[in-house]
């Protein structure tokens, strides 16, 4: 038995945003289409006889005890009783606060790997079940295809789009999702549209034009990126993103980056490419 795996945690893009309610808990009731790339941090893990949970990081500042892959560990060890433990690398490689949902796919990641390692038999809509109580952007991470999300995310329909290049810039700003959402200018009342309806319509993010008032680089960033294909933002931000047919048109954009953004393009994926990481793993 093969006790070590890597595996790649890869960004998502909402290709829109519309924030259609909120709830008596405080969550908000959404819609959106969450875009796969195929770029993202990487994980490594070992398994451990003990119950042991290790963590390192090439940005030691995130090697906290509320990291969500210690919590997606800790989370599934309790769950199924598990007496193994592992040591965990992580990677990082997206930026930490920029819609790109890094921490929710690194957690998903770590509930596949260590359901795979630890020989734990969940299927992956028991993990995505799991992953929920971690954050409403972890499902899809584990379910592992581009989808359509409604209610908090966590209802995903698939969907295949065709293959675009991505150039997503994040401005050297930190915006918490939180605050967005609590804001009071936030708006809560888009009417819900069909997929069908999504697919023939123009696209926006509601929460863009607050974000962009509270922070001017994020409007600075769009502007620029304006230059070169439609701009928009991605989650709450800070990373915005344009769609491009091809790669080198993307990667020329990429070359006159503003200073105080740093940036990548990305393929869009309609699969994870962690699926078939855990495929070849078997």
């Amino acid at each position: 038995m093969n006790n070590t795996l890597s595996l790649p945690a890869v960004a998502k893009l909402n290709l829109f945003l519309h924030i259609t309610g909120r709830r008596a808990d405080g969550y908000h009731e959404l819609q959106s289409i969450f875009q796969l790339l195929d770029y993202g941090d990487t994980l490594h893990f070992s398994t451990l006889p003990t119950a042991e949970l290790r963590l390192s990081c090439n940005q030691a500042e995130l090697v906290t005890d509320d990291n969500l892959v210690l919590k997606a560990a800790r989370l599934l060890q309790h769950t199924t009783g598990c007496t193994q433990g592992a040591a965990i690398q992580l990677e990082k490689r997206l930026p930490m606060g920029g819609g790109l949902g890094g921490g929710s796919s690194d957690a998903a990641t770590t509930l596949l790997a260590l359901n795979q390692l630890w020989q734990l038999g969940l299927s992956r809509q028991q993990l995505a079940e799991l992953g929920l109580q971690l954050g409403a952007d972890v499902p899809v991470f584990v379910q592992g295809y581009t989808a359509f999300a409604e209610g908090v995310g966590e209802h995903l329909t698939p969907i295949a789009l065709p293959e675009r290049w991505y150039l997503v810039a994040t401005p050297n700003c930190h915006i918490s999702t939180k605050e967005i959402f609590q804001h009071p200018d936030l708006p809560r009342d888009t009417a819900k549209i069909s997929l069908q309806q999504v697919l023939q319509s123009d696209w926006h993010n509601d929460c863009e034009p607050l974000v962009s008032q509270l922070y001017p680089n994020v409007a600075l960033t769009l502007q620029w990126l304006l230059e070169y294909a439609p701009s928009r933002m991605t989650g709450t931000g800070a990373s915005v993103f344009a769609a491009f047919s091809d790669r080198m048109q993307a990667e020329a954009a990429l070359r006159n980056l503003p200073s105080f953004c740093r940036g990548f393009v990305a393929r869009g994926v309609n699969e994870s490419p962690v699926l078939a990481a855990l495929a070849a793993f078997r």
